[in-house]
């Protein structure tokens, strides 16, 4: 049986399985009609996986905006079809860096700066997206795209292997900002291991491993639940009295006063109503909570 469970659920997804089955197994385990993540990462990739459930899904459009935080290991001297370790080797290279060498090329590569998807990415190329080109052995012209690297820091270095922690704009190819490295150090690289850190205000620290999630009871598994207007964290807060919010459940327009803009809705102090854009002192309902 499946029930109308709401929350968001931070998960720390293992190396190996997709977004898709560690989120399909999530939603078992909590017994709930309705999930969706809020931004996948690839299978080579373990760390923070953002799930939203039941009506916390109305919410999560935003997190997928929000700035991203990695710990990357890169290995120099080999190039990949995919450009991380599940791709063949395409070429092999000498590596004659230095740490300092490593350090100096860095440097170019924070703030903002041009991407080029890589063509084992999602994104869509007349209705497709590249993967399905690149599993076809075909590549397509693909257009760089402007990122921000707000982070970009030298953990570990050790001969052909260096550990980088990210922090990053939307939208950021970690594989990509790998390859890049490794062309501008002359030797070639890919990523080798990606753990995500931090989405949003989300932290890695925060989660729980699905074997952990598994070994609880049901009831304890819900109780690590958020709320779903934790996902509006950074989001103007406005709190409605009663006879408001009431109007406001029902999608009605109603005053709100001097704030401008999308805020999250309140009843009072604590009871989240959903969210609405304010204009010339009329706030308007946008997504609202189900009764």
């Amino acid at each position: 049986m499946r029930d109308a469970v709401d929350g968001v659920l931070l998960l720390d997804k293992p190396s190996g399985p997709s977004s898709n089955a560690v989120l399909q197994r999530a939603k078992r385990l909590l017994g709930a009609a309705r999930a969706g993540h809020t931004g996948t990462l690839d299978p080579l990739a373990s760390g923070l996986l953002v799930i939203a459930f039941g009506e916390a899904t109305k919410f999560s459009a935003g997190l997928l905006e929000a700035d991203k935080a990695y710990r990357a290991t890169l290995k120099l001297g080999a190039r990949t079809a995919t450009g991380d370790a599940e791709g063949e080797v395409l070429a092999r290279s000498e590596v004659a860096v230095t740490e300092d060498g490593l350090r100096s090329v860095l440097e170019r590569f924070r703030g903002e700066i041009g991407q080029v998807p890589p063509m084992h990415a999602a994104i869509k190329h007349e209705g497709r997206p590249l993967y399905a080109y690149a599993r076809r052995g075909e590549s397509v012209e693909r257009t760089a795209r402007q990122v921000t690297i707000r982070r970009l820091d030298l953990e570990r270095f050790d001969r052909d292997e260096a550990d980088l922690y990210v922090e990053c704009s939307k939208g950021t190819y970690i594989r990509t900002l790998a390859e890049d490295i490794g062309e501008a150090l002359g030797c070639g690289a890919h990523l080798s291991a990606l753990t995500r850190l931090a989405v949003g205000p989300f932290v890695l620290a925060q989660s729980i491993d699905i074997d952990a999630l598994e070994a609880m009871t049901q009831p304890a598994r819900r109780s690590r639940l958020l709320p779903p207007q934790s996902l509006l964290g950074g989001w103007p807060r406005l709190r409605l009295p009663a006879e408001l919010g009431a109007k406001f459940r029902q999608g009605r327009a109603v005053p709100a006063g001097s704030v401008d803009g999308n805020v999250a809705v309140f009843e009072g102090d604590e009871t989240f109503l959903g969210t609405g854009e304010v204009a010339s002192g009329t706030l308007k309902p946008r997504r609202l909570l189900a009764s």
